[in-house]
């Protein structure tokens, strides 16, 4: 891999505010739950705070067979609309479609998705790239030049990138894109089950940032210490001056930066786990002269990414670890917190399974008039609480100014006595950022 020069706004760790939450008038911690009362807890309403089903449509080519079989279990599994599969047809084993050929397929696509679908998942492993660009971009935003280099340059840039948003393509014409990816279909069934068991199940693993002696290729590194030093009570993070890891039983996180990736299945990876490394063809997924991503998933991971042509060894062009952390923690779907992790996309492809939600869900109990609620899943950021007896109001605020940050928020509402409340972001109220 030539080497770039390292963009140093792109290592610095994402968010500033760790507060787990700020009380306001009412509210009080507690690092437990209360026991759930026989007496009906109100109802609480959330804000959306990630991408699901109906939001997603899967791609799937009818002339593989494969990739029909891929799609079929996907849409039981995830229970995505009928809406929202969308079929196209093209000649299946070519590693690169060509621009024509891709703008034929995309035109059909546009035309069948329906509107309020804003990520895309491809039912397939081959192709992986459109001429220059990997395939999962050229979905996500079309096919653009801008995201391709000739030699050592940055590309265009992700305008989703470490964002608040949880409707990118209404927010940003960009509908994130992953590939179910595997060399079989009993490789992506795993995968997949491996995705939808971790849904709302806050893993205790651990995250290992491996720091190489790959110079070209570590250049992920520097920030792995405030990454550490910002998040690691939220999740435990283990920084490992090595090439490799071996033997550790509760791989949540796995970032490296190595042509090979030694040992790979002495490990055992959580569900819902992600790992990377950062090289020049990891995202060749069939044909790499280093090793591919697919090894990754192959081993117990849920997600992973790679570069399909030489992207040189800029960070922005692969994920940035406290960016994905930050958000995948805070309850965000992986395809979410990936593409948001990088920067630059063009030159890499994302694959795994979209919808794995291992921070996601919301627990709520009420007990003797008083209300907790438990949760990851709210972006660091700035909330009120409304109260109301009605589902339709009118909705008075009983909390202003509830400031939460990273990992497992608890609220407390004591003398709770409305039969509604709805928690709602407060505009430009986002946590601060570095």
């Amino acid at each position: 891999m030539p080497k770039g020069k390292i963009s140093h706004s792109l290592i610095v760790a994402p968010f500033l505010a760790l507060a787990l939450f700020c009380t306001s008038p009412g509210y009080a911690a507690s690092d437990r739950a209360e026991s759930i009362s026989e007496v009906p807890a109100p109802t609480v309403i959330f804000p959306k705070t990630s991408l699901g089903p109906d939001d997603l449509a899967v791609i799937v080519n009818d002339a593989d067979l494969l990739s029909v079989e891929i799609a079929q279990y996907y849409k039981t599994r995830r229970g995505i609309p009928d809406a929202n599969m969308i079929h196209v047809s093209f000649a299946p084993g070519l590693t690169v479609m060509s621009q024509a050929e891709f703008a034929r397929i995309k035109a059909k696509v546009d035309v069948k998705t329906p509107q309020q679908v804003q990520a895309f998942a491809l039912t397939w492993t081959k192709p992986y790239r459109v001429d220059c660009m990997s395939i999962t971009t050229a979905f996500a935003a079309g096919f653009d030049n801008k995201f391709c280099a000739n030699g050592c340059a940055f590309t265009k840039p992700n305008p989703y990138f470490d964002s608040t948003s949880v409707t990118p393509f209404r927010d940003f014409g960009l509908r994130p894109t992953f590939s179910l990816a595997g060399s079989s279909f009993e490789e992506v069934k795993k995968l997949i089950d491996r995705g939808v068991q971790s849904d709302n199940t806050y893993p205790a693993g651990t995250g290992y940032l491996v720091d190489t002696s790959d110079k070209n290729r570590n250049v992920r590194a520097p920030g792995f210490e405030p990454l550490r030093r910002y998040l690691g009570r939220v999740v435990k993070l283990e920084q490992i001056k090595a090439d490799y890891i071996e033997k550790k039983p509760d791989v949540l996180f796995y970032f490296t930066g190595m042509t090979q990736v030694a040992k790979l299945t002495t490990n055992t990876y959580i569900p819902g786990a992600i790992a990377d490394h950062l090289t020049s063809a990891g995202g060749q997924l069939t044909d790499s002269f280093q090793m591919s991503s697919l090894r990754w998933l192959e081993a117990g991971a849920t997600g992973s990414y790679g570069a399909v042509v030489e992207p040189c060894n800029y960070p922005g062009k692969f994920p940035h670890p406290g960016v994905l952390v930050g958000h995948y923690t805070s309850g965000e779907t992986l395809i979410e917190a990936y593409w948001k992790s990088v920067a630059m996309p063009g030159q890499g492809i994302f694959i795994g399974e979209p919808l794995a939600n291992p921070y996601g869900g919301n627990q709520v109990s009420f007990s003797n008039g008083e209300l907790t609620i438990r949760t990851h899943a709210l972006a660091p950021g700035f909330y009120t609480v409304l109260g109301a007896d009605s589902g339709v109001g009118p909705s008075l605020p009983v909390a202003r100014h509830v400031r939460v940050g990273f990992g497992l928020k608890e609220i407390k509402l004591k003398n709770a006595k409305n039969l509604f409340y709805r928690i709602v972001p407060e505009l430009g109220g986002s946590a601060a950022r570095l």
